[in-house]
Parts: C-alpha cells; structure tokens; sequence
C-alpha cells in the first residue's frame, strides 16, 4: 500500500481499490481525472507533487511514481499497488474503476 504522511483523502461511496493520484496542483488533466473520481463517488489519496516541500518525503514520492511511469508525468493513478493509468484516459479509468 502506498502510504506517505502528505497524502490527502477523499472520500467515497466506492472504496473498492486503493486509490492513489499523483497530480500537480496546475494541470488540466489532473483536475480532469479528479472530477472523473469524484464524479463517480470513488474513494482515493491524492497528492499535489509541485506543492510538495523539498526533501526526503518529496524525493521519495518522486522515486515511487518512476517505478510506475519512469517518464513522471502527470496524473499517475496507482491501483491497488498493482498497476497504473499514467495521463487522463476516461475509458481507462471507466474500464479499471466501474
């Protein structure tokens, strides 16, 4: 499970996966896949990685979300510490979500 002290939730009538949205507080798309969770009542942590202060937590968030898109771009939505949607794709996220 990923777990980090910076990591914010929303809460959620469906909370069947571990949710967690790496995003950047100033990205369209980020704002896109939160709507899209939200809209569906999906529980899930977020975090907002350019709000994030510089250091040992930052750094740490940075290296976890290269394992799971060694580009780092955003949003990175990881499932259940299984697998990962990396961009907003509503299809991807209707398919592995609802």
């Amino acid at each position: 499970m990923v777990d980090f002290e910076c990591l914010e939730k929303v809460e959620g009538g469906k909370a069947g996966h571990d949710l967690v949205l790496f995003a950047l507080s100033t990205c369209g798309w980020c704002r896109k896949a939160r709507d899209f969770l939200e809209g569906n009542d999906v529980e899930y942590r977020y975090v907002y990685v350019d709000l994030l202060p510089q250091g040992e937590e930052r750094d740490r968030v940075i290296a976890l979300i290269k394992e799971w898109n060694p580009r780092v771009t955003f949003p990175t939505l990881v499932i259940d510490d299984k697998e990962s949607v990396t961009g907003f794709d509503e299809s991807s996220y209707k398919e592995k979500l609802t």
